[in-house]
């Protein structure tokens, strides 16, 4: 096995021609089931995000699994980033260390491999949690990156390389989210009248809501709703969607007002709801 190398050390800047793929995978690894692989390009990682716990001066060691699904073999890279989650939801990666980062804590396998067709990999990761750290959570992302492949644009070859990121979030002495959930009106997503709440996280790690609500619509449609797992950061306010699904094979968009009823879960907590969406101007 590779030494381990710590993350501090950085890649080579890649050429400014270069262009990176969105990240496909970003938003899944936020939302997204743990037991489901992220994809994107030829490569496949999974889990695609880790939630974990640690006390100070404890080393946590972890494995992810990376398949090659392509004929041809494949070069990839790795390296840490710092991240940001803006309101629209979208997922800012950066491999310049951020002020208070946890990544010099962390330890990875090697930086490049290469897998033959159809091939596999473990992949090793090492968080050190220093000793005297006070209740907070490190956060960071674990970027695989493919080799670069060409492809045209007009008559210009432009250079392309596929990314994913594995999100990791490690609580460090016991620090937990503190949720207050509240209506928020209702918007339009995807052409579906959709409830909104306003989540504030007053606690010192990452939360996410979920449950399956009841709603009954001014036509006396039933419908389930579901928080979308979107993570609350310590600190923030997010507005959390909850999506409609209509029980019995009814029509997928409610008509306002909805009256929403059942119980919002987060960690250890159970929170009550029963809320009539599009209702509260009347």
């Amino acid at each position: 096995m590779n030494r381990i190398t710590l993350l501090a050390q950085r890649l080579p800047k890649r050429p400014r021609n270069v262009l990176v793929v969105a990240l496909s995978a970003a938003f899944s690894a936020f939302v997204g089931v743990a037991s489901t692989p992220a994809q994107a390009f030829s490569a496949m990682v999974s889990p695609p995000r880790f939630e974990l716990r640690a006390k100070p001066g404890e080393t946590l060691r972890e494995v992810l699994e990376i398949s090659h699904a392509d004929s041809s073999p494949g070069g990839y890279r790795f390296a840490t980033a710092d991240w940001t989650f803006a309101a629209d939801g979208t997922v800012a990666f950066s491999e310049s260390l951020a002020t208070n980062s946890c990544r010099p804590w962390v330890a990875i396998e090697r930086r490049t491999a290469n897998l033959p067709p159809n091939g596999r990999m473990k992949f090793r990761v090492e968080i050190t949690v220093p000793a005297g750290t006070p209740a907070s959570e490190c956060r960071f992302a674990l970027l695989v990156q493919g080799d670069d492949q060409v492809v045209r644009s007009g008559a210009l070859p432009v250079p392309v390389a596929g990314r994913i990121g594995v999100i990791f979030y490690v609580s460090v002495a016991g620090a937990a989210p503190k949720l207050a959930i509240t209506p928020n009106g209702t918007q339009v997503i995807d052409n579906v009248s959709a409830p909104l709440l306003k989540v504030t996280n007053t606690g010192d790690a990452h939360g996410r809501i979920g449950g399956v609500l009841s709603g009954v619509d001014a036509k006396g449609q039933k419908f389930e709703l579901v928080p979308t797992g979107l993570p609350i950061l310590a600190g923030e306010t997010r507005v959390v969607p909850l999506m409609p699904n209509a029980v019995g094979g009814g029509a997928a968009n409610p008509t306002l007002p909805l009256r929403v009823t059942g119980k919002l879960e987060w960690g250890d907590t159970t929170t009550a709801l029963d809320h009539e969406f599009g209702g509260e101007s009347k």
